[in-house]
């Protein structure tokens, strides 16, 4: 069998979709699986989402406390237009987003997020626990050790930049990655962005 349980980044959380023919029961061995094994794509606090109708409520029920368990949300509602995955999303808005800059002047501490249809410009720290979604780049002139989603609309041009990127979570579009737990403090300035389909971090003078 291909693999059961395929994941797919959104705008407001995780997709799920299946392999074709998969029981219930290897479904939630996998995801059972991946939740213990930390796969990168599920952290704390993170919805995931599953096509409205797919599964009885009964089965609805018995993910949702799995997902609970770890911290993450469930939600069968992905019929929301809002919710379609980020490549979806017409380009054409993306462009017309991202004009526009938010200043934040202060340092984004655990716990707290940052949206914005445009780019993001923080001067401060973005703390672990911190969230920044933005339709644009995201630019950090301090510490990035937060969760960062650049290009939230489906651009797969926008960057994130920071004086130190050290992140929880970095994506870019529908392009997801996460820091090692080794990952050493830069000693300048990084980029990241997108290239040949992945996430990829470069020096950058300020």
């Amino acid at each position: 069998m291909s693999e059961v349980v395929k994941i797919k980044g959104l705008k407001t959380g995780l997709q799920l979709s299946f392999a074709k023919g998969a029981s219930f029961e290897d479904i939630q061995a996998d995801l059972q699986n991946k939740l213990e094994s930390g796969d990168k794509f599920f952290i704390r606090g993170t919805t995931v989402f599953v096509q409205k109708g797919y599964f009885s409520e009964e089965r609805n029920e018995k993910l949702r406390r799995m997902f609970h368990r770890h911290g993450m949300l469930f939600s069968d509602e992905l019929k929301n237009p809002a919710m379609l995955p980020i490549s979806k999303i017409p380009k054409r808005e993306t462009q017309s987003q991202t004009q526009k800059t938010l200043i934040v002047n202060k340092t984004v501490r655990g716990g707290q997020e940052i949206r914005a249809e445009g780019s993001v410009m923080i001067f401060g720290n973005v703390n672990p626990g911190a969230q920044v979604i933005a339709g644009g780049n995201i630019d950090i002139r301090g510490t990035c050790r937060g969760s960062v989603h650049a290009g939230a609309f489906g651009d797969t041009t926008a960057c994130v930049v920071a004086d130190r990127l050290m992140p929880m979570q970095i994506q870019i579009a529908d392009i997801l990655a996460r820091s090692p737990d080794d990952l050493e403090m830069p000693d300048h300035a990084e980029k990241a962005s997108i290239k040949d389909g992945r996430i990829v971090i470069d020096a950058v003078s300020r």
